[in-house]
């Protein structure tokens, strides 16, 4: 399992987004840090084929990323994530797994195994405009996790958890790690200091900084500002 960013590119007008940026990423948890501005979405817009890039390639064990296959291997939670207010929790779930192409009996197993996983079943049945900032972002959560995808993309994924849910988000993301690719990106640098087997920093569009981190090397958001020469942002 090897995804592979060959000299990646992003140009805008008069602003390089993403700048030439290399990377393989096998399986486990990479999180990803950088200013806001840095190029973190960027990338990962175009890891998800959202994005058309201005040079460079992206490819999943051989297989590009403009492939109607890549999609199948694919979880994404974007930061901005879209909901369907009339909605329930279950019909939102449905709906994506037949996005998906996934079987009725497939997508009825897989939503109530994933409302379980992120603690809605309870609220399986009332409408994601009754949910709370919280509750919307685990059910964003389990879309990106049906079909079991083999890259999981989260942009800043733990944004409005409370303490308690971030931590068992932290385990879940563990889990998966064992078993998909996982780049996660978020601007609370203990996520990734607990779970992430590599960390990847980002400044002005460049990768500066790719490693695994353990306890050893010291506290990572000391180290995270001494790379970017700033102070990072606390929640």
């Amino acid at each position: 399992m090897e995804l592979i960013i060959d000299r990646l590119s992003k140009q805008y007008k008069n602003k390089t987004a993403v700048d030439r940026i290399s990377v393989k990423l096998h399986q486990g948890v990479y999180g990803l840090l950088g200013e806001n501005g840095a190029g973190k979405t960027t990338l990962m817009r175009m890891i998800c084929g959202i994005l058309t890039p201005t040079s460079g390639a992206i490819t999943f064990d051989g297989m590009d990323v403009t492939e109607e296959n890549y999609r199948s291997i694919l979880g994404y939670l974007p930061q901005d994530f879209g909901y369907y207010p009339e909605f329930t929790g279950q019909d939102f779930l449905l709906y994506m797994a037949a996005l998906k192409g996934m079987a009725k009996p497939q997508a009825k197993r897989k939503t109530a195994e994933l409302l379980q996983l992120v603690s809605l079943h309870d609220a399986a049945k009332k409408k994601t405009k009754t949910y709370s900032g919280g509750m919307k972002q685990r059910l964003g959560i389990a879309q990106a996790l049906l079909g079991r995808p083999k890259l999981l993309v989260l942009d800043e994924p733990t944004a409005g958890l409370d303490p308690k849910e971030r931590v068992r988000f932290r385990s879940l993301i563990e889990d998966l790690g064992q078993e998909s690719i996982v780049l996660l990106s978020t601007h609370i640098v203990s996520d990734i200091e607990h779970i992430a087997d590599t960390v990847l920093i980002m400044k002005a569009g460049r990768l500066i900084y790719q490693d695994q981190w353990n306890e050893n090397k010291g506290g990572l958001e000391d180290f995270y500002l001494q790379q970017i020469g700033g102070e990072a942002d606390h929640e």
